[in-house]
């Protein structure tokens, strides 16, 4: 068992407990004494805006009609897009701007990169440098955006992503930004893009801990594993005993106890 308990990090404004991504979530979680840092979701509109939401579409979180549910994020303006209220909040779906103001300096923000509304991607770790070059191309447009908007603040920012190509345009504007690949399911390919990109932390999923050694690997190359999505007191108290260092959390509740 850790001596210290790991780090909590609020899952788009831990999403059980509010209206994920949104303005609301973000207060309500940087209110609260235990959240260390907030995880968010970053997309580009049709219009080039940088919102913050985690889905390709509407369909699951809004109450936007068929018609506008159904298309692809990143074929809408933020225009269309802002009208619209999440779960059943007066919510709306907010830009990265306005989420990262109502985030205090003092919080650390993990931004997630998301589709950037590009064709050809590639999920995971691209082969050969040639396709890494391809891919950092596809992603440079949106992560030039959100780069610009994102490190204009005072907050210690994270950014995370599925996409190697994502990972590598986030370290071709900016090197001295921090990543951290999320892992699906496989350890190698987590420790890899890790290496490749000197990144600060991995993010596997909980499971994923519980079944390999890939906390030992990670902290052998001083990088910090903050594991995905805990959701009870339970299994924030066994990735705790695995050595993780964060909790990407649902709620604030997976603290008691820990230690």
């Amino acid at each position: 068992m850790r001596s210290t308990s790991p780090q909590v990090i609020a899952h788009r404004g831990y999403a059980a407990d509010n209206p994920e991504n949104t303005i609301a979530a973000m207060r309500a979680a940087a209110n609260d004494d235990r959240t260390d840092a907030i995880e968010i979701d970053a997309r580009l509109t049709a219009d080039d805006r940088v919102i913050v939401f985690h889905d390709d579409d509407l369909s699951r979180l809004t109450d936007a009609p068929p018609a506008v549910s159904d298309t692809p994020i990143w074929e809408l303006s933020d225009d269309e897009i802002s009208g619209y209220t999440v779960a059943d909040s007066d919510e709306s779906i907010p830009l990265l701007t306005e989420v990262l103001a109502a985030i205090p300096a003092s919080t650390s923000v993990n931004l997630e990169l998301k589709h950037p509304g590009r064709d050809g991607l590639q999920f995971g770790a691209v082969d050969g440098d040639a396709a890494r070059e391809r891919a950092t191309d596809r992603w440079r447009p949106f992560v030039d955006r959100a780069l610009d908007i994102a490190t204009a603040t005072d907050h210690d920012l994270l950014v995370s992503s599925f996409y190697e190509g994502a990972l590598a345009a986030t370290h071709a504007v900016d090197p001295a930004v921090s990543v951290a690949p999320l892992v699906a399911d496989d350890v190698e390919t987590g420790v890899a893009l890790a290496d490749r990109y000197d990144a600060a932390a991995i993010h596997p999923p909980l499971d994923l801990v519980v079944e390999s050694n890939l906390v030992a690997r990670a902290h052998d190359a001083d990088r910090r594993v903050n594991a995905w999505t805990v959701t009870t007191a339970e299994e924030g108290r066994t990735l705790a005993a695995a050595g993780v260092d964060g909790l990407i959390a649902d709620t604030p509740g997976v603290i008691p106890g820990l230690v």
